[in-house]
């Protein structure tokens, strides 16, 4: 058991599935011993988190030199991240081609679906870990073998806890909520709003039969991270997306060229 979250990860699974035939062709585990004791809790946080951070930066710099734009989706089960990633891929079409981390405790359940929809994808399962590491990256995107300037997205495990500590190396951190989940969650998990480039507000769709404010939930964002911007969409009706996409593209390093947004 790891002395920042309690998860392990010890049992981590790559799961690479074959390209779709429509697709477009383009944890941390327990010190020795059982637990540490509560003197040395902090300590060895910052350990696993600086040799993280080490991981992390040798990501950054290879995908840099790659000029392939990676973003870490974060949010806790049930937002409709798998949805937005869906209908991302379908409506970017091959004009920028996408890669595709997808990680879960268990199941390759999502990976089928992101396949289905043109991507190409591995399948990250954490086992008991309730988020990603930089390692977990650095191993599924050697398996991806996602090429220069393209754009890798990271479905990060549900959680809005854990992720948010762990960088991967990405190029932006999109945070994602759903109107359906409470125009709180703000508050409730500071940490990860304060990290985040983006927060995506999806299922808007759903607004009139839902108790939830989009003002309030705004202005408990702007107190904490008054950079990050608030997009509202709904990724099955797509409300909204031709900003999530022009947000991507701005985005992209110059390198690339701009892609269609469908």
């Amino acid at each position: 058991m790891c002395d920042t979250c309690g998860c392990e990860a010890a049992d981590v699974r790559l799961t690479g599935l074959p390209p779709h035939p429509h697709s477009h062709e383009h944890a941390h585990g327990e010190p020795p011993g059982g637990p540490a004791p509560a003197g040395r809790t902090l300590v060895l946080e910052q350990r696993l988190l600086g040799h993280n951070d080490e991981l992390a930066a040798g990501n950054r710099a290879l995908f840099a030199r790659s000029c392939v734009l990676v973003v870490n989706l974060m949010s806790s089960p049930g937002s409709g991240k798998t949805t937005l990633l869906e209908r991302t891929i379908r409506d970017l079409g091959g004009g920028w081609p996408l890669y595709v981390l997808e990680g879960d405790q268990e199941t390759t359940l999502d990976a089928e679906r992101i396949r289905a929809a043109g991507s190409r994808v591995v399948q990250v399962n954490t086992g008991a870990g309730c988020h990603l590491d930089a390692e977990m990256v650095r191993r599924g995107s050697t398996e991806l073998a996602v090429p220069p300037g393209a754009l890798l997205m990271i479905e990060n495990v549900g959680n809005l806890v854990c992720p948010a500590l762990f960088d991967l190396g990405e190029s932006a951190r999109v945070v994602i909520i759903s109107v359906t989940e409470g125009d709180d969650k703000p508050a409730k998990y500071p940490h990860m709003f304060r990290t985040a480039d983006l927060v995506v507000l999806n299922k808007v769709d759903l607004l009139p039969h839902v108790d939830f404010d989009v003002g309030r939930c705004e202005e408990r964002l702007r107190a904490l991270n008054p950079a990050a911007d608030l997009l509202p969409v709904s990724a099955t009706r797509g409300d909204g997306l031709s900003a999530w996409y022009g947000w991507l593209n701005a985005r992209r390093p110059a390198a690339a060229p701009s892609s269609s947004t469908g």
